[in-house]
C-alpha cells in the first residue's frame, strides 16, 4: 500500500481531533532555500542549540530524538496518527498483527520486503532482539512497557504479557525495531552513542555537526521512492534565530513558538506559509521535583496550583497558539469533556489567592513580612527552570515566579542548553520545570507519563519512561494499575475518576496549556503537507509520523 493511499484512507475517515505531545520547537539550514524542492533538499530544524553527535533511537537525549531524524532511519512495525489515535494504524514493517487473550498477547506477520540499508533482510529475528534488547535494558524502555514472553515462529513475532496491555497498544506497535547484526555486538547500549546508524527507513546520517545535521536518501528503499533526497536539520540557538529562518524561506518545517506568528511568519508570505496545532489530550505543565522539600509537601504544590494564572499564560506566554487550560484535572476541553469525573465537571482554574493562603496556613505555612516559611521555619525559596531559547516556556516561568510572590514565595528562573536541561530533568536535578506529558487516546498516558510509582528512578539515574517529579502515591499507582488492566469500560472510568481527585489534590505538576503537535512549514518547494482538511498525521517533525508526511511531499510546481 502506498503512502499516499494511506492518507487518502484517512482523509475520508470521520474522527475528533483528540492529541498531542509536544516536543520542543523547529527551524532549518541558513542555505536552504538556494536548492528547496528542485533539488530535492528539504530543510527543517529545532531551536535547541548544538548538538552532540548521538543517533541511539531509544534514547531521548540524543540528538536522533531530539531533532527528529531517527524517524528518518528506524521504523515501527505500525504508524499511529496521534490526533486521531483510536483510529487503526497503518501497516509498516508489519503487515498485521492481532491481539488475544484481554491483551496479553499480540502476533506480528512481518512484511518480507522490509530490508535494512545495508541490504540484509528484516527478519522476525530483528524484531525479537529489539523486544527483547528493552526487556533486557530499562534504560532503553522510554514507554515502559512490561516485556515478557518474546518468541519467533516462522515469520511472525509472538509477544505474551502478564499482565492485560490495553493502554500500551500504540507504544508497542510503534517501537523502533534496530538490525540485531549490529545491535548484538553492542556492549553497552544504554550509553551506546552509535554515530553510524543503520536502519531500514529511507535515510542514511550523511554528515553530522552540532550545528547541522545531514540525511540522505537511501537508494532502494524498501517501501517506495521518495521524493526528497535530502534532510537538512539546523540547530538553531534560540527561537528568534528559527523564526526568522522560516520567514525568510532558509527552513521550510518546525515548531517554533512566535509571540505574533501572524506578522512574523504568515504575513512574510502568505501564499506560501502556513501552520497547524492540532491538541488533544496531552498538556504542559510545571513539574514539582516532589523529592526536595519542601515540595513534597502536596498543600503547598496545590496552593501554587491555585495562584497559577492560565489565561495570562495563554496570551501572552503562547500568544493564544496553545488551547487554555480550563479545568484542575488538567484535561483539556473539550476533547476530554468525556472523561471528566462529575465532581470537576464545573470546577475551574480562576486563581485564587485567598484560598490558596488559607490552605497553607492550614498546613502549618506561615506568612511574615511577606515571606512564605514552611512549617520548619525556612523561606520556601524554588529555582525554575527550561532551555534558553524556548520562549514561550521562559515567558511561562515570569508569569508563574510573578504569581506565586503572592503567596510569599519567592523564585528566580534559571535558563539551561536544551542537551543539559534535558538531562537534568530526566536525572531530577531541579525544583521546578515547564515540561510536557505524553498523550494518547484518553487521559491515561498523560496521568500515567506524571503519577506512576512503578516506574519512578532513584535521583541521579536518567527517568526516560516518565514521572520526573519522582511522585509517589499508592493510590494513583493502583488505580493506574486498575485502568490498565480493566476488562470494562465502567472500572475504567472509577479508576480515571479517581486520578483525577489524586491528581488536583496531591498537585505533582500544575497543569497550563494543552499540548499541540503543531509545525509551520512552507509550499513553496513541498506540497503534501496534513492539515486540519487532510489529517493524515500531526504535522510535528519530531513525531514518528514525520516519516509518513515526507513520504507524502512531492515537489511543488508553483
Amino acid at each position: 500500500m502506498s503512502v499516499r493511499r494511506r492518507t487518502t484512507l484517512r482523509a475520508v475517515a470521520a474522527a475528533t481531533v483528540v492529541v498531542a505531545l509536544a516536543a520542543g520547537c523547529s527551524n532549518a539550514n541558513s542555505g536552504a532555500n538556494k536548492g528547496g524542492g528542485a533539488a530535492g533538499v528539504l530543510t527543517l530544524g529545532k531551536p535547541d542549540g548544538p548538538q552532540t553527535n548521538n543517533s541511539n533511537p531509544f534514547l531521548t537525549t540524543s540528538a536522533g530524538a531530539v531533532l527528529g531524524y531517527r524517524h528518518m532511519i528506524y521504523e515501527p512495525l505500525a504508524m499511529t496518527n496521534m490526533i486521531r489515535p483510536t483510529e487503526k494504524a497503518d501497516p509498516w514493517l508489519a503487515t498485521e498483527w492481532t491481539w488475544e487473550d484481554n491483551f496479553t498477547k499480540v502476533t506480528f506477520t512481518l512484511d518480507e520486503r522490509a530490508e535494512w540499508a545495508d541490504g540484509k533482510p528484516l527478519t522476525a529475528a530483528d524484531v525479537a532482539f529489539t523486544f527483547n534488547l528493552l526487556k533486557k535494558h530499562p534504560a532503553l524502555n522510554g514507554d515502559g512497557v512490561p516485556f515478557d514472553g518474546v518468541a519467533v515462529k516462522g515469520k511472525q513475532v509472538v509477544l505474551t504479557f502478564k499482565e492485560s496491555q490495553f493502554v500500551n497498544q500504540n507504544k508497542i506497535i510503534q517501537t523502533f525495531i534496530v538490525p540485531k547484526h549490529i545491535w548484538e555486538k553492542v556492549d553497552n547500549p544504554e550509553t551506546w552513542p552509535n554515530r553510524n546508524p543503520v536502519g531500514s527507513g529511507p535515510y542514511k546520517l550523511k554528515t553530522f555537526t552540532p550545528q547541522t545535521t545531514t540525511l540522505t536518501a537511501t537508494p532502494t528503499y524498501w517501501n517506495g521512492e521518495t521524493k526528497v533526497k535530502e534532510l537538512r536539520y539546523t540547530a538553531y540557538n534560540d527561537n528568534s534565530a528559527a523564526t526568522t529562518a522560516l520567514a525568510t524561506g532558509k527552513m521550510e518545517w518546525s515548531f517554533v513558538f512566535m509571540p505574533n506568528h501572524k506578522q512574523l511568519f504568515l504575513d512574510k508570505d502568505p501564499k506560501n506559509h502556513h501552520l497547524w496545532f492540532p491538541s488533544g489530550l496531552g498538556v504542559h505543565g510545571l513539574w514539582f521535583n516532589t523529592t526536595r522539600k519542601p515540595f513534597d509537601n502536596p498543600a503547598l504544590r496545590r496552593a501554587m496550583a491555585m495562584v497559577v494564572d492560565r489565561k495570562a499564560i495563554h496570551v501572552q506566554a503562547q500568544a493564544t497558539l496553545y488551547p487554555e487550560i480550563t479545568n484542575p484535572t488538567g484535561i483539556p476541553l473539550p476533547a476530554g469533556e468525556p472523561f471528566l469525573a462529575p465532581e470537576f465537571e464545573n470546577a475551574t482554574t480562576k486563581p485564587d489567592v485567598a484560598g490558596a493562603k488559607k490552605l497553607l496556613a492550614e498546613a502549618g505555612f506561615k506568612l511574615s513580612g511577606g515571606v512564605l516559611k514552611d512549617p520548619g521555619g525556612k523561606p520556601v525559596t524554588l529555582t525554575l527552570t527550561d532551555p534558553a531559547g524556548w520562549n514561550d516556556y521562559i515567558t511561562g516561568l515570569a508569569i508563574i515566579k510573578d504569581n506565586i510572590k503572592e503567596l510569599g514565595i519567592e523564585a528566580k528562573v534559571k535558563t539551561q542548553t536544551a542537551e543539559a536541561w534535558g538531562t537534568d530533568v530526566a536525572n531530577g536535578n531541579f525544583d521546578a520545570t515547564l515540561h510536557w506529558t505524553n498523550s494518547g487516546a484518553t487521559p491515561y498516558d498523560m496521568y500515567q507519563n506524571i503519577m506512576d510509582g512503578a516506574i519512578v528512578q532513584p535521583i541521579g539515574k536518567s527517568s526516560q519512561a516518565g514521572n520526573f517529579g519522582r511522585f509517589k502515591n499508592a493510590e494513583a499507582t493502583a488505580a493506574l494499575k486498575e485502568y490498565a488492566g480493566a476488562t470494562t469500560d465502567a472500572a475504567r472510568t472509577k479508576a480515571l475518576n479517581t486520578l483525577q481527585k489524586i491528581f488536583v489534590e496531591q498537585a505533582p505538576m500544575i497543569p497550563t496549556a494543552a499540548a499541540p503537535i503543531g509545525a509551520e512549514y512552507s509550499t513553496k518547494n513541498w506540497i503534501g503537507w496534513p492539515t486540519e482538511a487532510d489529517p493524515y498525521a500531526p504535522p510535528q517533525h519530531t513525531q514518528r509520523t514525520a516519516l509518513e508526511i515526507v513520504l507524502n511531499l512531492k515537489p511543488s510546481t508553483k
